[in-house]
């Protein structure tokens, strides 16, 4: 009897650590089933008007009509996506703070600078991807360069001359890109908005930009910008007679993409439950036309290790991007 008795004390006790645990699991998986209760944040590490903008509203849209909870905008530029970043790095890892996160933020600024002073792959978690896309090379509606070639047989006579505006990586790197493989010459101007490097162009203060099919489509549309060039590697079905830049030189496309991160370490219920939300969004018959049609974005629902995989395959890609490039660490 004392055996047993000192066999079932010990089982018991052996149990004592599963059950401390119940409580806080129980709680956890409540607060998930209720997930949001207040209002989210997004922060998008760019000024109000670029693509990460308008599509993180739409999305964020659809999600406070669905929870009934405030979706709030929040949009902290500087630093090619840095400011934005590290701000949501430290951050409450609860689910109510995320990050608009793009091809400079989660991509780029680790092959671009020296210490960002963030890990994209350690610091966050990308619980869903909004879309793919590519960028226009455009000139103002009133340019003399009517044609690719026409750009390029100016700066070949005239080395140094250009300029070129960008606000982000996937407006610097394909301008860089560009050069080493016609051989040509110019120079960049950095903005910190995309706004001002409009307002430049249109001025002649800088004589063409990259910028992507999502930001640049309303100008585009209206007449006020020319597109010479895409960087997709195919035509798009929306500009079938615009050329892609691979057409001249063969193998160069600079593709991006747009995505929702939270921090790290936040649980990982919560982060399904973003995941799942954000899909929904993006299947929904309304905002995946507007994706398709309006702003040109390849989109699908995607798991979390699919999202993981995809931010990882973008680091690996514009690595390569910013080697062609030659542009150095700063």
């Amino acid at each position: 009897m004392s055996n047993f008795r000192m066999s079932l004390s010990r089982r018991g006790l052996l149990a004592l650590p599963v059950l401390a645990t119940l409580p806080p699991l129980r709680t956890a998986l409540a607060q998930t089933e209720t997930f949001p209760t207040k209002a989210i944040r997004i922060i998008v590490p760019f000024a109000p008007g670029g693509s990460g903008d308008i599509t993180a509203r739409l999305v964020g849209k659809y999600i406070e009509d669905k929870t009934g909870q405030p979706f709030v905008v929040e949009n902290k530029p500087g630093a090619n996506g840095i400011v934005g970043a590290l701000s949501v790095k430290s951050a409450a890892p609860d689910g109510y703070t995320l990050m608009l996160a793009t091809t400079s933020t989660n991509a780029a600024n680790i092959h671009m600078y020296k210490n960002p002073g963030y890990d994209p792959e350690k610091d966050f978690q990308v619980v869903g991807i909004i879309g793919s896309s590519g960028a226009f090379l455009v000139v103002p509606a009133t340019s003399p360069y009517k044609t690719l070639a026409d750009l390029l047989a100016y700066a070949k006579a005239n080395p140094g001359k250009l300029n070129f505006g960008y606000f982000n990586a996937s407006s610097q790197v394909p301008a860089e890109v560009l050069a080493k493989r016609a051989g040509v010459e110019w120079q960049g101007v950095a903005y910190k908005a995309i706004g001002n490097a409009w307002t430049d162009l249109y001025a002649g203060n800088i004589q063409f930009m990259f910028v992507d099919l999502t930001a640049g489509r309303g100008q585009v549309v209206a007449d006020k910008a020319r597109p010479l060039a895409l960087t997709l590697p195919a035509r798009s079905p929306l500009y079938p007679d615009l050329p892609t830049l691979a057409e001249t030189f063969p193998g160069f496309t600079s593709t991006g993409f747009l995505a929702i991160a939270v921090p790290k370490a936040t649980p990982k219920p919560v982060q399904e439950r973003l995941n799942t939300l954000i899909n929904e969004a993006l299947t929904s018959p309304e905002i995946a036309k507007r994706l398709a049609e309006e702003f040109a974005l390849t989109s699908r629902p995607l798991t979390l290790e699919q999202c993981a995989q995809q931010d990882r395959d973008e680091r690996a890609k514009w690595a390569e991007y910013v080697k062609i490039a030659r542009i150095e660490p700063q």
